[in-house]
């Protein structure tokens, strides 16, 4: 199951709280990466898989965001 239909089939209410969970996650990954970098002794694959891990987590961020946010017709 990818995670689209998981999102599809979750309350508002538990997204609300992964959205939170993820947003704490991606801001800990943000500062875990600036502190490798500015130590200067971090591998680059280590650096690059926490980037990844980041930009899923961005991804799946906006996904939760778009299904809670109701579309406005103008």
């Amino acid at each position: 199951m990818n995670a689209q239909s998981d999102i599809s089939m979750k309350t508002d209410e538990v997204l609300r709280v992964e959205l939170e969970v993820f947003k704490r996650e991606h801001r800990d990954l943000d500062e875990a990466i600036q502190a490798l970098a500015d130590r200067g002794t971090a591998d680059a694959l280590t650096i690059q898989r926490l980037k990844k891990r980041k930009l899923r987590l961005k991804d799946l961020i906006a996904q939760i965001e778009d299904r809670l946010t109701p579309d406005i017709i103008a």
